[in-house]
């Protein structure tokens, strides 16, 4: 192993190089958001003498562990510390010019890291990209909205990342004319909200968006999380107010409120909302126009992380009417769909009808609206784990051909494809170095590629239960 050394804006960084692959961690882009710098803006990192060692994660974003069912699935990498707002690089050791992928952790816009080993860049250098990873502040610290605070807090940090690696991307051997951003379920969103921005846009060659909402919410329904922990806590939803409060109090008073939570009621999340400074315009409109390619797409059976078999045979027909009336959904949904998944429960039918809604109604409707190139993809390999099927993120450990990660097992098992996760983090790769993954644009109810045991380009599946919910 050897200590290689590359000087970045703001000062020196050692990183580490192993079989030809160079690995540069912890590197801060906007200063620790801590005290006053709390519910702000990022501010940018005061430059330092000497050579930083750049070896390890940076902290993590304020969070708590999944929990339940959920926390069996999915990872939780916590690391304590102020210095939250990092990147990480992995380059090829002889890099010059290459393509950049810049990579958007998910997590509900509360939980998550880049620091997760599943989100190991090495297979992406192997193959000749300079890859890199960011952290953004998450839940209470980054999306709450209050009077007397910046709202979109943490996509400002994601916009600062990305400035980031535009300006300094070069010293590792990238071109910042090819840098494509890409995140799966909120970090799909994240990525959606930064291409929405006209601002942003110059620094993007395309972007691929992983099971990502692509609406903001409205500011009354964004401002419910802080206002739910401020009332909980005795206080005034304020930056004033909450900055008296640590960090993980807040987080540990948002877990006391999320932990009622059910299908009908459940506490608001956090998101992104409409704002002139951080987000101008709601992402699926502003992507309508966005003239950069953009590949799109979700998992078959998203629902299933989220609600495992024995909650699923809870729900009846009864629920799916109460869920059509708080969603007004139009008549004829439920035959549509029963249509489409003749064998499924009536829970699954609620499932499949909640995936559409969140995810992949949204992403196909943008894929019909769009003039630039827009690559549509579903993926349908069933995980023979808990029978999530081809449950949300589960798709994670294929892009990043590391199926024998950890975390990827845990929800894959030891016996997925790994022809399968070749040929798709070939075809992520491919999307960046070229703006073409491999199959054909699509345009109206054209092809999509399927990802499955085998891998082929099909007519967009299920587009009656899809248009059944526009009617």
């Amino acid at each position: 192993m050897s200590y290689p050394v590359i000087h970045t804006e703001t000062g020196a960084v050692s990183g580490t190089r192993v079989e030809g692959i160079e690995r540069y961690l912890g590197i801060p882009y906007a200063a620790p958001p801590v005290g006053a710098r709390r519910f702000a803006l990022p501010e940018p990192v005061a430059p330092w003498d000497g050579v930083r060692e750049a070896t390890a994660f940076g902290p993590t974003s304020p969070q708590s562990p999944y929990p339940g069912e959920i926390g069996k699935l999915l990872p939780s990498t916590i690391i304590p510390g102020d210095d939250i707002l990092t990147v990480n690089v992995w380059r090829p050791g002889e890099a010059d010019g290459a393509a950049v992928m810049l990579w958007f952790h998910g997590g509900a816009l509360e939980r998550g890291t880049a620091a997760i080993s599943t989100y190991d860049g090495t297979p992406f250098a192997r193959d000749g990209i300079v890859f890199v990873s960011a952290n953004y502040r998450l839940g209470a610290e980054g999306f709450s909205v209050l009077p007397d605070a910046p709202r979109n807090i943490g996509l400002a940090d994601a916009a600062a990342a990305l400035r980031w690696t535009s300006r300094n991307i070069a010293r590792f051997g990238g071109d910042p004319s090819r840098i494509t951003i890409f995140g799966e379920s909120a970090g799909g969103a994240v990525v959606a909200a930064l291409l929405a921005r006209e601002d942003l846009r110059p620094l993007l060659a395309g972007a691929i968006i992983e099971s990502g909402p692509l609406d903001a919410a409205t500011t009354e329904r964004a401002a419910r999380p802080a206002r739910d922990i401020a009332r909980r806590l005795g206080t005034t939803a304020t930056a004033e107010a909450l900055r008296r409060v640590p960090p993980q109090r807040l987080v540990a008073v948002r877990d006391e409120l999320t932990a009622s939570s059910t299908l009908l009621r459940a506490a608001p999340g956090y998101n992104a909302t409409i704002d002139p400074a951080t987000l101008p315009e709601n992402p699926r409109r502003a992507l309508v126009d966005a003239e950069r390619p953009v590949m799109i797409g979700t998992n078959t059976d998203e629902y299933r992380l989220w609600y495992p078999p024995e909650a699923l045979a809870k729900l009846s027909r009864r629920t799916y009417a109460l869920l059509a009336l708080a969603k007004r959904l139009p008549r004829g949904v439920w035959r549509a769909y029963r249509a489409a998944f003749p064998a499924a429960s009536p829970g699954e039918i609620i499932g499949q009808v909640l995936t559409d809604l969140t995810v992949r109604q949204p992403a196909i409707a943008l894929a019909r609206a769009r003039t630039a190139q827009t690559f549509v993809y579903e993926f349908s390999w069933p995980s023979p784990v808990r029978d999530l099927r081809a449950a949300h993120a589960l798709e994670i450990g294929f892009v990043f051909d590391a199926l024998g990660d950890e975390g990827a097992v845990t929800m894959a098992g030891t016996g997925a494809p790994q022809e399968l996760a070749a040929r798709m983090h070939a075809d992520w790769i491919r999307f960046a170095e070229t703006g073409d993954p491999g199959w054909p644009a699509f345009r109206g109810d054209s092809l999509v590629r399927r990802y499955d045991a085998v891998t082929q380009d099909v007519t967009l599946p299920r587009a009656e239960a899809l248009a059944a919910l526009t009617r």
